[in-house]
């Protein structure tokens, strides 16, 4: 008891980061003077020497050699530092540029030749294939199996994927095969083993950035109809005459006049009647989709279909969508077919994904920023490795502008004079509309630049490689998790002609709303000591500037380019940014509040379901629920089959009860933050309901086992479920929510309760 407190006490005070390194750095003498007697060992003799290691010193000596016979690089001290931080549990951060990958790669094979199975988790498919087919020489010769899967991966290349030592995958492909897993009806056919050990590449933007997202089954897919006549309607309505945005522009709501205007265009009714709720409901999201949802910013159309923008990474986010709703109103909207919608069967947070590994670690250039929240949701701690050589980039103050326009004009006349001396730029933008907009600025100006956005995100590694040539100018949105490191002189390596102009010059656009964006834009430049420098701009009409500081006056001190050099209007924009985080920071809290609840009831039904799915529990109950019926059966049907038919009873009712768990647990939540009204606390009331229903689940699961198990026709092929009606999805398919995209549900709830109230 002592020693836990101690230890609460001690991460009560300890910063993040403050991880010590000493006892690594006390390792890398002995790790040195192993190297000569390794050099002289045979190709065949090292995964002997490594499945033989003593300790983790003996380990990284023979995975050095490993890297540098299978890679031509021999790891640098700060690399084995940050693998001996990732296999003691830790989270290493790692300047860009610094070789995470090759450490990631390192950890993973030392935690495999401890007998453990390893999930290299990233952000998207190509960096899975890369990084696996980049770093097999590493493995092939220490003697560890690897492999890699992706989204078009069959299923028979995904269990043997999954079942080798170390698994490359992005870590929604794993997410999706959990929960497909969830569901087999024959054990044989899951294909994920037991998540044991997570190392997670740029962990930061995993464990953070994407933690609220759920990964959705659905199934019994069918063509959702587009509410065309609520699209035409809302795109009829104008902003501040027949609807108001609030100022972080995440939810609209109606005016009277509009309210009357879209009446009228309804055909007279009265949208706040009883009757009327479902037409108040369709016109408030097409509404939604047409004042907030804004296309080459949240979403492009390519090939007659809507594609999100995962907006930290600046590329289009595969297979994501909005909710249901929402993605019919958004492809109504811009005149699409409606893609297919479906029942929801199961879905997992990223966050809870990585919370049922045993052991997680990671690495990213960016982990100190976050490190309170690391340590909050996964109990994690940083190391921050030192970099190999010291950063002498040169980190100019941000330049405040009053208006957008001033802003880029200002952004084209400095691109113009480092392009003059030949120096590489690379523009760092926050959207598709301001990548191609300030691309044309530039062309306009004799500038000809190449743009890097979700447009075009196919060629991104020739582009990034290109990047650091000389006279080039890059545009990009997002470098956050590219994955692709910016060499001098590029793939030409003119290093120390480029080096000699001063190195890579970054140009931000604007801040993001997170400072850990704005680091690893920053840390495009100045890569492993080469000389380079950065600086951003923003304007006080800077979309964050204007949701997170509106009541900000007009600058004082402005010069006649448009250049603001009030400080109070300086202060204002790093506010903004730091309040940007802090809604983020309670978004990701709320999503974890209500999602602890449905993890802990998801885990008892799962544990439940593995019973059913491996042993003859569901015969036994249904004997003693049913035991004339089971007299009778087993008179006549073969043991192995009568076992079978009980199981697969039982595994759909245990199915479809879980989805039917869900679905009101969503209308719950749907609904919940009204109780707010009635002061009492929504998290709190969403427990009690949720426990309620909960209560009562394996009951109705057993009741309707056993109706079916009475009625259904078993004989010598089994149960007959099809014809007693109990069919399971033809199909099932896998997507991503874009969750909570408009605010609280509390916002919403109180602005459309006022406006009831009103009429």
């Amino acid at each position: 008891m002592l020693g836990a407190a101690r230890d609460q006490f001690r991460r009560f005070l300890q910063r993040p980061g403050s991880v010590s390194l000493v006892g690594y750095s006390d390792l890398l003498p002995a790790i040195a003077a192993r190297e000569e007697a390794l050099r002289a060992s045979a190709d065949g003799e090292l995964s002997a020497l490594a499945g033989a290691a003593a300790d983790d010193a003996a380990f990284c000596a023979v995975a050095r050699e490993a890297a540098w016979r299978g890679l031509g690089e021999r790891p640098h001290d700060v690399q084995v530092l940050g693998t001996l931080a990732m296999l003691s549990g830790n989270v290493a951060e790692m300047a860009t540029g610094e070789g995470k990958t090759l450490v990631a790669a390192m950890a993973a094979a030392g935690y495999a030749l401890r007998g453990r199975s390893v999930h290299v988790m990233s952000v998207n498919d190509y960096l899975a294939q890369r990084d696996a087919e980049w770093m097999s020489p590493i493995f092939e010769l220490l003697g560890v199996s690897v492999g890699w899967l992706g989204q078009l991966t069959a299923r028979p290349d995904r269990r043997a994927a999954h079942a080798a030592q170390v698994t490359y995958a992005s870590v929604s492909e794993v997410g999706f095969d959990v929960l497909r897993d969830r569901l087999r009806t024959d054990a044989d056919d899951q294909v994920v083993p037991v998540l044991d050990v997570a190392v997670i590449d740029e962990a930061d933007s995993v464990l953070i950035d994407e933690a609220r997202v759920p990964l959705v089954l659905a199934g019994a897919a069918q063509d959702a109809s587009a509410d065309r006549q609520m699209a035409r309607v809302a795109a009829t309505l104008v902003e501040r005459r027949h609807y108001e945005v609030d100022d972080d522009r995440r939810n609209v709501t109606l005016t009277d006049a509009g309210a009357r205007a879209a009446e009228r265009a309804l055909g007279g009714i009265n949208l706040y009647a009883a009757d009327a709720l479902d037409a108040l409901t369709r016109l408030n999201v097409a509404l939604h989709a047409h004042a907030l949802l804004r296309r080459d910013v949240d979403y492009i159309v390519r090939d007659g279909r809507v594609h999100l923008i995962n907006t930290s990474r600046g590329r289009v986010a595969v297979l994501q969508r909005w909710p249901d709703g929402l993605q019919a109103a958004v492809e109504a909207k811009e005149n699409l077919d409606v893609s297919a919608s479906g029942e929801i069967l199961d879905s997992i947070t990223i966050e809870s994904l990585v919370r049922q590994f045993r052991d997680v670690c990671g690495a990213t250039a960016t982990a100190v920023a976050v490190g309170d929240e690391l340590r909050e949701f996964y109990q994690l701690e940083v190391a921050v490795i030192p970099p190999d050589r010291p950063c002498i980039r040169a980190d100019e103050p941000a330049r405040l502008y009053a208006t957008m326009d001033a802003k880029e004009a200002a952004i084209a006349a400095e691109v113009a004079g480092a392009h003059r001396t030949g120096r590489p730029v690379l523009i760092g933008t926050l959207d598709i509309a301001e990548s191609e907009r300030l691309a044309e600025r530039l062309a306009a100006a004799g500038l000809p630049s190449i743009v890097l956005n979700a447009k075009n995100d196919a060629a991104e590694a020739a582009i990034v490689a290109e990047a650091g040539t000389i006279g080039a100018i890059t545009v990009s949105t997002q470098m956050a998790g590219r994955g692709t490191d910016i060499r001098l002189g590029g793939r030409a390596g003119n290093t120390s002609e480029v080096a000699a102009l001063g190195g890579l010059h970054v140009v931000g656009t604007g801040q993001n709303w997170s400072s850990r964006l704005d680091g690893q834009l920053r840390g495009r430049s100045g890569r492993q000591g080469d000389p380079g420098s950065s600086v951003f701009f923003a304007s006080m009409e800077d979309e964050l500037i204007v949701s997170y500081a509106p009541d900000e006056p007009p600058p004082r001190d402005t010069e006649p380019d448009g250049r603001v050099r009030d400080a109070r209007a300086h202060h204002a924009a790093g506010h903004a940014q730091r309040a940007a985080e802090g809604v983020n920071l309670e978004v990701h809290r709320n999503t974890y509040r209500y999602n602890k609840m449905i993890e802990d009831q998801r885990r008892i039904v799962l544990d439940h379901r593995d019973r059913i799915l491996r042993t003859d529990a569901a015969l036994s109950a249904l004997a003693k629920a049913c035991p004339e019926r089971y007299r009778e059966l087993s008179a006549s049907v073969r043991p192995g089959t009568l076992a079978e038919a009980a199981r697969q009873i039982v595994l759909f009712h245990l199915d479809r009860g879980w989805a039917d768990h869900l679905s009101a647990l969503a209308e719950v939540r749907e609904g919940i933050h009204l109780r707010a009204l009635g002061h009492r606390d929504p998290l709190s009331e969403f427990h009690k309901e949720s426990i309620r229903l909960f209560d009562q689940f394996f009951d109705l699961v057993s009741r309707d086992s056993a109706e079916t198990f009475m009625s259904v026709t078993i004989g010598d092929q089994g149960a007959d479920l099809a014809a007693a009606g109990l069919k399971r999805p033809t199909a099932t398919w896998t997507y991503v929510v874009q969750d909570n995209p408009f605010g609280t549900d509390l916002d919403r709830a109180v602005k459309n309760l006022r406006r009831i109230l009103r009429r």
